[in-house]
């Protein structure tokens, strides 16, 4: 109930001059297709406003954003502001199919919301096909303006968005991938900023530097926006704090790498050294791996380069060194689970933890990949010839031709979706060890999960080992939540719940869910309307690893869904 008193609040605060409370910021996003070079390769690419990454929004917290969305190109586009709760208000979240239906060439639609509860960073990106390859950008959300850092004020604030490079046309490459039934090419480079960095032939004009003063606190706020690929960062020869993870502030903790999944974003603070120093350092970043077949194993490399002293003579400079950060093995589980395991959320007085303690709805789903059959007259690159697919409980989700929550809201699922979605895994089986099933074909359906409003939710996500076993970030819209508990191995109802934190766990809207592994979160069921989870590897959700929620209204007119702006698009 905590949040219709939030948004009562900002609707009180509303009433007084707008130069105290409730900034309003308009952007223009115009998707047009401009040219990029990378590699030594020329390609016509989507972006907003003819920007690789794109323009970033910038608010505080309580802020009001209004977008228009200009789409000036042949796709169909829609755009999605990852993370940013939505209260009350689906109609701006932006995954196709899900809150609206994309908007068409030529025509506009007007993405209004209310940054609330929320600072730090998060991003927004295209949420149609695999059109996030290159429209996305960040959303930096800074504390109000009589509010300060839990931590001392950096002395700069930079965004560090990692990415992924195709020569070819990704749109290109899912379809592809989509008819074979086999896995898609993968990326040429991943990228900084848009930027390969020097590891790359062709590239080294193409690096990412940041230029920072001796004895001076940076905070680097990172970004994975790449579409299939989970990725360590270090720069050499510094530590990093880590102080806010999803746009909500953590009890700080030092590390040398960072590991962040694609969805996920994490502020850390970077204490350069207090004297001058004769050298450069590269800043990394390559991917952790734990699945089966090909990917780009490649290296993403940006350059820390201290601003020289301002009477140092170019003369008198001898040639710097260059040293070169380690970063853990590709294959390096143990690294990431006990990564994972330092986060812990801030829980005090200003910040509290609000987590479930007592349970309305519980849910297991298995989380993997599978199979289906090879179409007539095709030859299909999947396992034994069939087409490779993906699900939750086995149902490998089918996106419809009209929106989701339009259908909800105006009652009218009849033949667009049902709400048998499976609470439970329908035949049990050993989901991590041997036997596996020998029935790898999943089920295809627009299958949603009902929920009341403001109702206690606890999820467990197991990982699957069907066609093997691997790590998958799942994102969940609308909400936040806590990741109260992981694991490797089988999730035991019996024993694994004794161990939750529900103290101080993690706040997120991503997570990774452990390869041949679980992991277990709570959130409460308040934002009332249709909110999709998903992988946030591109590909699996391509293959239907995705699902929904249908929040109903509450009783008071804040935790009701409110009628569809006028200019919503039609399909």
């Amino acid at each position: 109930m905590g949040y219709s008193y939030l948004l009562f609040g900002f609707a009180i605060l509303c009433l007084l001059p707008q130069s105290t409370f409730c900034i309003t910021r308009h952007y223009t996003f115009n998707i047009v297709k401009h040219n990029v070079t990378r590699l030594c390769t020329t390609k016509s690419i989507v972006s907003v406003n003819g920007r690789f990454p794109g323009p970033h929004i910038i608010a505080r917290e309580g802020d009001r954003v209004i977008v228009k969305v200009i789409n000036q190109v042949s796709n169909n586009i829609s755009i999605h502001w990852h993370g940013i709760r939505q209260l009350a208000n689906g109609w701006a979240d932006g995954p196709a199919y899900v809150t609206q239906c994309p908007i068409q060439f030529n025509k506009s639609y007007t993405y209004n919301f209310t940054i609330i509860g929320q600072r730090g960073t998060l991003f927004w990106h295209a949420h149609i096909s695999w059109l996030r390859a290159t429209v996305y950008g960040p959303i930096i959300i800074l504390p109000r303006r009589n509010e300060s850092y839990p931590f001392k004020k950096p002395h700069k604030q930079i965004p560090i968005m990692f990415g992924e490079w195709w020569n070819v046309d990704t749109e290109a490459v899912i379809n592809q991938a989509l008819q074979t039934g086999g896995g898609p090419n993968v990326s040429d480079a991943y990228t900084i900023n848009g930027l390969p960095g020097p590891l790359y032939n062709c590239s080294s004009k193409d690096t990412f530097k940041l230029k920072v003063k001796p004895g001076k606190t940076y905070m680097l706020r990172l970004i994975n926006a790449a579409l299939n690929d989970e990725l360590f960062f270090s720069i050499a020869n510094h530590t990093l704090t880590i102080v806010d993870t999803d746009a909500i502030y953590t009890k700080p903790f030092n590390t040398n790498v960072v590991f962040i999944t694609p969805g996920q974003t994490t502020n850390v603070l970077l204490k350069t050294k207090p004297h001058y120093p004769n050298a450069t350092f590269l800043m990394a970043a390559q991917p952790y791996f734990s699945g089966l077949g090909t990917f780009d194993n490649s290296t993403v490399a940006g350059i820390l380069e201290y601003e020289s002293p301002l009477h140092s003579s170019p003369t008198n400079k001898t040639k710097t060194k260059l040293f070169k950060p380690t970063l853990p093995n590709m294959t390096s589980t143990s690294f990431v689970a006990n990564f994972t395991k330092n986060f812990r959320s801030l829980a005090n007085t200003r910040f509290p933890a609000n987590v479930p303690q007592n349970i309305d709805k519980r849910f297991l789903f298995t989380i993997g990949l599978g199979s289906n059959p090879c179409p007539k007259n095709m030859t299909c690159q999947g396992p034994n010839g069939t087409k490779f697919s993906a699900s939750v409980n086995n149902i490998s989700f089918v996106l419809p031709t009209t929106a989701l929550l339009q259908s909800h809201y105006f009652g009218q699922s009849n033949g667009i979706y049902t709400t048998d979605f499976p609470a439970t895994p329908l035949n049990p089986f050993n989901y991590t060890g041997s036997p596996q099933p020998n029935n790898t074909f999943v089920t295809n359906a627009t299958k949603l999960v009902v929920l009341p409003f403001n109702s206690s939710v606890e999820v467990v996500l197991q990982d699957t080992s069907i066609l093997g076993a691997e790590n998958h970030p799942l994102h969940l819209h609308g909400h936040n939540f806590f990741v109260v508990g992981e694991g490797f191995g089988n999730f035991d109802p019996n024993n694994d719940p004794i161990n939750f934190n529900l103290k101080d766990p993690i706040e997120r809207n991503t997570v990774g869910v452990p390869a041949g592994g679980w992991i277990a979160f709570r959130f409460f069921a308040d934002n009332p309307g249709v909110w999709f989870m998903h992988c946030h590897f591109e590909v699996h959700t391509s293959w239907g690893l995705r699902m929904a929620w249908i929040v109903l209204d509450g009783s008071l007119p804040s935790q009701k869904l409110p009628p569809p702006p006028s200019d919503l698009p039609k399909c």
